[in-house]
């Protein structure tokens, strides 16, 4: 089981239950491997373990998402959410265990032969050169310029318009805020796997803190146009993400780390608990319904003085 108990009000959420049978906000990701499951289109990690001379960034970890949804890596700082992501991504090689996308064993060595059908978009995201605007989201069009679309100017101008950034298409990136600059980032990843290759491929995108430098509006409306694609288009998204609530909301399925291990892993709603947070964030919370009936995290303060 890759979620721990860690308390005794956690551990006695399993007392009288049946045999075998475990709370509803655990999921069991250690046994869900293509092999295993025999499935060929999700995003599977299988034992994940990752050093850095002494120190353990990754310890024993276990996920797996299906095309078309959306998982958030949550976690204190530290806690190992941009290492695993790296992974998943293909960047980094992992010490111990092994990752699948579309039933492809990833292997960083190979990582560019994954372009056309899994986008990455890191936390620093620096321009070398003052492009356009459109110049910028057209770069995630390279890996597909021994094959292009019929429309690669139409795609790049679609990339645009999803994420707000179409009326920037003519400015420099350094005349932008950090905001414009990180939507237009989000337009480069898109357009990278606008279209499903000749295979039918699932495509994957994965956002390191995608609304880091976003204000509150464009915080939702970020993170409702990757929800969106996901369900229209099949995309399967991953993103590290810092507000719980914004997971709660967005997220299909949520993966909490915290000193390089998996905590829990589930649906948000039943693994965000203010027992969890409290635990794994040293803070004080309670749930609460927002207007529309989405469950929520009131947050009181820090546990500890």
């Amino acid at each position: 089981m890759n979620a721990r108990l860690l308390d005794a009000d956690w551990r006695s959420a399993c007392e009288g239950l049946p045999a075998g049978e475990r709370p509803l906000w655990l999921d069991d990701d250690a046994q869900d491997t293509p092999a295993g499951r025999g499935g060929t289109a999700g995003l599977w990690a299988s034992g994940v373990g990752v050093h850095a001379g002494t120190s353990v960034l990754l310890e024993g970890v276990h996920l797996r998402l299906a095309a078309g949804e959306v998982g958030a890596i949550l976690g204190p700082n530290g806690a190992g959410k941009s290492t695993l992501l790296s992974v998943l991504a293909g960047l980094r090689a992992p010490d111990m265990g092994a990752v699948w996308i579309n039933g492809q064993l990833v292997n960083p060595a190979q990582a560019h032969r994954m372009a056309r059908q899994r986008a990455v978009l890191p936390q620093e995201t620096a321009v070398a050169f003052d492009f356009r605007v459109h110049e910028v989201v057209a770069l995630g069009r390279y890996p597909h310029r021994r094959q292009p679309s019929r429309d690669e100017a139409g795609i790049v101008a679609a990339a645009m318009q999803t994420t707000g950034v179409a009326m920037l298409a003519e400015r420099t990136v350094a005349s932008l805020s950090g905001g414009e600059r990180a939507r237009v980032q989000l337009a480069r990843v898109m357009a990278q796997i606008w279209d499903t290759d000749a295979d039918g491929a699932p495509r994957w995108l994965l956002l390191d803190e995608p609304t880091a430098a976003l204000d509150l509006h464009h915080q939702h409306e970020t993170l409702r146009t990757v929800q969106r694609w996901a369900r229209e288009q099949g995309v399967g998204v991953v993103a590290v993400l810092h507000d719980l609530n914004l997971a709660l909301r967005y997220a299909d399925r949520v993966w909490v780390l915290d000193g390089g291990v998996m905590q829990a892993s589930g649906h948000p709603a039943r693994v965000l608990t203010p027992a969890l947070v409290r635990q794994v964030w040293r803070v004080r919370a309670a749930t609460v319904r927002a207007p529309d009936g989405m469950a929520q995290l009131l947050i009181s303060g820090s546990d500890t003085p």
